[in-house]
């Protein structure tokens, strides 16, 4: 009987080593799983997928963001390409400027490369398109460089923030530049939306600032020949011809055969990218606002970006350039406060309102519409010995405030 207790008495004993055992191990594998869970806060992956027309027309625009975006990574992360301890990985997918191929290549970067952000793209059509997305997916996208309005208005959601400046605030700057009180302006544009909304954004925030528009007059898209258009401009005598236009049968030559500047009446335009300005030879002398040249921003951030880049592509950095620079800053200025976490909820209320250091100076995101608020340039065309174009000299920096669009969402 005495065997049988003590063999009963420890088989208990050894049942509560087992227990106790067994208990230990458990705590050992939920301290080990709580500290992978740690470890991968703190480590693990950003990803950015970026947008952009890297083929057909609008080539150099996107590739000009690209360049802009990489350099902006590396410039806020001081090199390391990463945040909080966080990688950033950037995915880019061409667009081919197809609103159908955005929304793929979109799609593709949100189910497959499972990206945090989205930025993009070089068109308004394909942005306008990819828009939805954000808000179904919940995350972040940073528009840049589209300018269409409705992208902050009619189309606006909470998920997007928009780096590059939009329609309206080129209107405001063009308007800055040129019009006070008692100024008489004419206006000379293609007959279709582009030219229609780019004149009524115009008008309206010329009228503001006290100028007076003499006349609206519009052109066939598609003519070679202004003549009797520019000669009602004439007639009307302005003080200043604005003129909205794009496309390659620009009316700049005829202008000049018809020496309007020389009858007195100023030209002003904006100042596109240097391909652009190639052309705009007729038009020394002209002023108008510029959206960004490299030598206008006088800050460390351009700074930085000018000499880099320089080094890198033996070139200067162009119109779309510095707009890349800035959306790949506002992504990691807004982690760095989120501590490294990218849901999209919450960086919302982060990034709502929120300043950044861009090269062209500070930007805002503006709460209602998260429209980035930022400085314009009124400039003017001058030959400058050594450049084969015509060069954007600084009149004088227009504020975020004197440029900022009305809020349309």
């Amino acid at each position: 009987m005495k065997k049988y207790w003590l063999v009963l008495l420890l088989a208990v004993l050894t049942l509560l080593i087992a227990a106790c055992n067994g208990e230990g191990a458990k705590e050992s594998s939920t301290d080990s799983s709580a500290s992978k869970e740690a470890e991968g806060e703190q480590g693990g992956t950003i990803k950015i997928g970026v947008l952009a027309s890297l083929t057909g027309a609008l080539e150099s625009y996107g590739k000009q963001t690209q360049r802009g975006f990489d350099l902006g990574i590396e410039y806020a992360t001081n090199g390391s390409m990463e945040v909080n301890g966080k990688k950033i990985e950037i995915v880019y997918e061409d667009t081919e400027t197809k609103p159908e191929v955005a929304v793929q290549k979109a799609t593709k970067l949100l189910e497959d490369d499972k990206v945090d952000f989205l930025v993009g793209s070089s068109s308004s059509g394909d942005t306008l398109a990819v828009l939805p997305l954000a808000e179904e997916y919940e995350k972040i996208m940073v528009v840049e460089p589209a300018v269409a309005d409705s992208i902050t208005g009619a189309e606006f959601n909470d998920y997007i923030f928009r780096t590059g400046r939009n329609s309206s605030q080129d209107a405001y700057a063009a308007a800055a530049a040129i019009a006070n009180k008692g100024v008489k302006i004419a206006t000379f544009a293609p007959d279709y939306s582009f030219g229609w909304d780019g004149v009524k954004a115009f008008k309206t925030a010329a009228e503001k600032l006290g100028a007076e528009i003499v006349l609206e007059e519009y052109a066939d898209p598609a003519a070679t020949d202004f003549t009797s258009n520019l000669q009602k401009v004439i007639d009307a005598k302005p003080d200043y011809l604005f003129v909205v236009w794009a496309g390659a049968n620009s009316p700049w030559n005829q202008i000049a055969d018809l020496k309007i500047q020389e009858k007195g009446i100023k030209i002003s335009t904006g100042a596109p990218d240097i391909i652009a300005l190639k052309f705009m030879n007729p038009l020394i002398g002209m002023e108008g606002f510029s959206v960004y040249y490299h030598t206008l921003p006088q800050n460390d951030v351009n700074q930085w970006l000018v000499e880099e880049h320089q080094k890198r592509f033996d070139e200067v950095p162009d119109l779309f350039t510095p707009g890349g620079m800035s959306a790949a800053i506002s992504i990691v200025e807004a982690l760095k406060k989120s501590e490294g976490d990218a849901d999209g909820k919450k960086l919302i209320g982060i990034m709502e309102g929120m300043s950044f250091e861009t090269p062209k100076g500070t930007m805002t995101f503006r709460k209602e519409d998260h429209q980035a608020l930022q400085s314009m340039y009124s400039i003017r065309l001058e030959q400058q010995e050594g450049v084969d174009y015509p060069v954007p000299v600084l009149i004088r920096e227009l504020s975020p405030k004197e440029t900022a669009p009305p809020i349309s969402n």
